[in-house]
């Protein structure tokens, strides 16, 4: 049987964590709660979600190190670096992995097509674009 293709690549700030991701879904937002905008230290991190089946980590993956918050959600970064790399929420069944969008390095055709929780954004960004708008997440 054949290998699966992973067309898309990306990496951290210094290159040691290195991935891959097969097909990317669909569903990208702009996260402005308050802890993504200081883990990724902007007015809002983007996220993209792939299959677990279709995201793999092909380099520095004992560089990955993992911040669990008060509410349960975990952010993983690179431990020399501190790239934000992935976001797992609380109530995760591991099926999905959410990435940091700007650490692909592989040009991609989707768009993001939300902003969510911006009941948190910060108060010197002025959201521009016609994407819905959710106050929590993307049932709110």
């Amino acid at each position: 049987m054949a290998e699966k293709a992973f067309p898309y690549k990306g990496q951290c700030l210094c290159g040691q964590i290195t991935y891959e991701v097969a097909v990317i879904e669909p569903a990208m937002g702009h996260c402005h709660c308050s802890m993504c905008r200081k883990f990724h230290g902007a007015a809002f991190a983007t996220l993209g979600e792939a299959k677990a089946g279709n995201f793999r980590f092909t380099t520095g993956k004992d560089k990955l190190k993992t911040y669990q918050a008060e509410n349960g959600t975990k952010r993983t970064f690179c431990e020399d670096c501190g790239s934000s790399l992935l976001f797992e929420a609380s109530n995760s069944d591991g099926s999905l992995v959410e990435f940091s969008l700007g650490t692909l390095d592989s040009d991609i055709a989707l768009k993001p097509d939300a902003h969510i929780f911006t009941q948190y954004k910060a108060q010197w960004h002025h959201i521009t674009d016609d994407l819905p708008i959710f106050p929590e997440g993307r049932n709110s």
